[in-house]
């Protein structure tokens, strides 16, 4: 049972830990970006590559050469 207490304990402080390190990081302004969200719909075709196109077939078929 004393084990249980030590792994609360644990996991309690190690919560703590990472919630004041996410307040220290909002604080310091680690999140705020304001410019990358209203230009990235801009920028978001660039990213991609274009495969060339491929022509189509213009070969016509009449009712003889359709396969069965």
């Amino acid at each position: 049972m004393s084990v249980i207490y030590m792994l609360l304990a644990i996991s309690i402080s190690v919560a703590l830990i990472f919630f004041v390190a996410f307040v220290i990081s909002v604080r310091k302004g680690q999140y705020d970006d304001s410019y990358t969200p209203s230009v990235r719909i801009l920028f978001e075709d660039e990213l991609r590559e274009e495969l060339p196109k491929k022509e189509p077939e213009t070969k016509e078929y009449n009712q003889l050469d359709k396969p069965f």
